[in-house]
């Protein structure tokens, strides 16, 4: 048994497809398929169901790719402590960001990063919440910067600032004489939300449920209106096609534009995300975890407050 055929048994649970499995390994089909032959002979059992097109992992398999998984986390974990001992900023560093925040967080954090750890650059995943905790779990991504609710076994999470919930509409709009918006109200106006899948859409369901209900409205009647990013939502309020939610670090500061949209804050107790830092508990390098946490709250987004322990 080799750590390179573990990595093959892994690959091929993760993508379900052993051409795409060894491509991501990259080394030829034959060549990964042999391996893994080899591995479960010498094991005597099945991992892995070959349908026509179709890969389905036994039950077997599966408990043995968990084992395998977490022994190339620990192998992964000597060869950081062998190269970071000495200096743990020395090396890349995987960042994941989820997509509601790396567009307005990164152009500050990566010059704020060169400054305090010119030797530490960013190998930056953007994606979905639950996409990065895949990618934690499985040791491709080092640290995430991610909004509550999350909780992963393994995981530790360290809260860094709570980022306001701001209201954007086009310019000229009634609500423009209101120098606080009422939670309540929002279910009166066609409402841009993001696409399901994304935990701020969720967040902002949790402020107004009656958006929940207005999804599902016939034609004529206030409904919701779906965005695939937050830039996209953006143009569709400036275009007068509604009203949304979003955080305030996206419409305010050097992202401000009164030429498209009308911001406003919501009334006390104004709705807020929690945002933090996630990584894996075995994870070496402490000083980088604190180091990128220091640089982001240094960066002062708008509308955002440090979270004081």
């Amino acid at each position: 048994m080799t750590l390179t055929e573990l990595r093959y048994i892994v690959a091929v649970a993760r993508e379900r497809h052993f051409g795409r499995a060894a491509e991501a390994c990259f080394v030829s089909q034959p060549t990964l398929s042999v391996a893994i032959k080899k591995l479960e002979d010498e094991l005597g059992v099945i991992l892995f169901e070959r349908n026509s097109g179709d890969i389905t992992i036994t039950p077997i398999g599966g408990r043995i790719v968990e084992q395998a998984q977490r022994v190339l986390e620990e192998t992964s974990v000597i060869k950081q402590i062998a190269a970071h001992g000495k200096d743990q900023l020395a090396s890349p560093l995987r960042l994941g960001v989820i997509f509601t925040i790396g567009p307005y967080l990164l152009p500050d954090l990566i010059p704020a990063l060169r400054e305090v750890a010119p030797r530490m650059p960013l190998i930056i995943e953007e994606n979905y919440t639950a996409r990065l905790a895949e990618l934690l779990k499985q040791g491709e991504v080092d640290v995430a910067v991610l909004a509550l609710p999350f909780a992963e076994p393994g995981i530790v999470v360290e809260p860094v600032y709570d980022e306001a919930f701001r209201v954007a509409m086009p310019v000229g709009h009634d609500w423009e004489q209101f120098p606080q918006v009422d939670p309540g109200i929002l279910s009166d106006e066609n409402v841009l939300l993001l696409c399901a899948g994304n935990c701020f859409r969720d967040q902002v369901l949790q402020v107004c449920p009656a958006l929940n209900r207005s999804a599902f409205a016939s034609q004529g009647q206030h409904s919701t209106l779906e965005g695939s990013s937050l830039a996209t939502i953006r143009y569709m309020v400036a275009s007068g096609s509604g009203v949304s939610v979003v955080p305030a670090s996206s419409v305010e500061g050097k992202f401000a534009d009164d030429r498209l949209l009308s911001v406003r804050p919501f009334s006390e107790p104004s709705p807020t995300r929690r945002i933090v830092l996630a990584w894996r508990k075995s994870f070496p390098r402490p000083d980088a975890i604190d180091t990128v946490k220091q640089a982001i709250l240094r960066c002062q987004l708008p509308g955002t407050c440090a979270v004081v322990h």
